[in-house]
């Protein structure tokens, strides 16, 4: 009974604090992220992080990659191929660099330094993808480049990271790791090009109620499921999904009928859970700390994203709102963090600093990019009821 009341909390908190974001001219996400931080164990405490509600807002992240993927623009997402890999491997130069001098100066040994690097090297474009829905960009160029170099970046950071970790005595050996991830976008393409298609088609057949939208969950999860299981986030195989699906005749029956499903409980859930995973408790040591990291953090994506994104022919102001996409760290960063507390890379003492570290990152891209790419371009009315 007391979940039911934590999801009540959750909806009305939520929805109010998105109204109360837009209406002072930020994004809507904005004001949803931070009423975590509110509602949650750093301020009044009155919601905690709980097993079901990281496994609910795991579904809801999944389906908004998918829907990003579902209104992805497939041949602007080609012809940026170019500015999305110079955009992530800027973004991953810069805050490796920058994350091993920072550990370094800290004390930390080689590995550890390097392995900070690397979480400071991952993106997580999931809230970006709100921002830039809400902002009525989600289907311009420069949104189609931050996904595509989202791609990219998982791909590099977590072969890095497996690099790092062999050497340490953790984790598969590289080879199966890099194998692993071949095999997951050999595998992705085939099914989105033959095997979804089909499904859709059978499902579409079957006389049971929405036959169409079953068909699609199921092809968001095991797509999703495979992602997971072949060393890649679930979020890139949500994304595939979208962008497979959204290739066939069925595509505007489930961006209808998706959003409902999406944003009335499970995004919301999502929302909340970034906020849920704040302590202000034993802090005040690692001021330092936090700020120092913000900092490297915050620019090292900002300038290394947005020159791969300059020097790939975007005008500043693009390649800015390029490289501000790419900062927030989000889910990704957060469990690379655990992945390196297990495996004593990342020590207890800087664990909840990083964590911060990882939130504020989060916190600041949706104003940045409000900023950047300004008011929000008019959408029909039904896609502004639902962001």
């Amino acid at each position: 009974m007391f979940f039911f009341f934590q999801l009540l909390l959750i909806l009305v908190a939520v929805k109010f604090a998105g109204d109360l974001s837009a209406r002072l001219g930020q994004p809507a996400v904005l004001g949803k992220l931070l009423v975590g931080v509110l509602v949650g164990p750093a301020m009044l405490g009155f919601i905690e992080s709980s097993d079901i509600i990281t496994e609910l807002s795991q579904i809801g992240v999944l389906l908004l990659m998918f829907i990003a993927g579902l209104e992805t623009d497939v041949d602007q997402l080609n012809k940026t191929k170019r500015s999305s890999f110079a955009v992530a491997v800027g973004g991953i130069l810069l805050p490796l660099l920058g994350g091993y001098i920072g550990g370094i100066a800290f004390g930390m040994s080689q590995f550890e330094a390097i392995f900070i690097g690397l979480l400071l090297s991952a993106t997580s474009v999931s809230i970006s993808v709100q921002t830039l829905r809400d902002l009525g960009q989600l289907k311009s160029k420069e949104s189609a480049t931050i996904l595509g170099a989202a791609i990219v970046d998982d791909i590099l950071v977590v072969i890095l990271l497996a690099f790092t970790m062999s050497f340490v005595g953790s984790g598969d050996a590289l080879s199966l790791v890099i194998g692993k991830k071949f095999l997951f976008f050999v595998l992705v393409i085939g099914i989105c090009w033959k095997v979804v298609p089909w499904l859709m088609r059978l499902f579409a057949r079957l006389r049971i109620t929405e036959a169409v939208m079953s068909g699609a969950m199921v092809i968001l999860l095991g797509l999703a499921f495979m992602a997971e299981k072949l060393g890649v986030a679930g979020i890139i195989g949500a994304f595939a999904a979208g962008i497979a699906i959204s290739q066939t005749s069925f595509k505007h029956v489930v961006e209808e009928k998706i959003e409902p499903i999406a944003y009335v409980i499970f995004v919301p859930i999502f929302f909340i859970s970034i906020g849920l995973n704040v302590s202000f408790v034993g802090l005040s040591d690692q001021i330092l700390f936090i700020t120092i990291f913000t900092i490297i953090g915050i620019l090292s994506k900002l300038i290394g994203s947005g020159l791969g994104a300059r020097l790939t022919g975007y005008q500043w102001k693009s390649a800015l709102g390029i490289g501000s996409g790419m900062i927030s760290r989000g889910e990704v960063a957060l469990i690379i963090a655990t992945i390196g507390k297990q495996a004593d890379l990342l020590s207890d003492k800087y664990y909840t600093s990083i964590v911060i570290v990882i939130l504020i990152t989060t916190l600041v891209t949706p104003p940045l990019l409000k900023i950047i790419f300004g008011e929000k371009k008019v959408e029909p009315p039904e896609k502004m009821q639902s962001a």
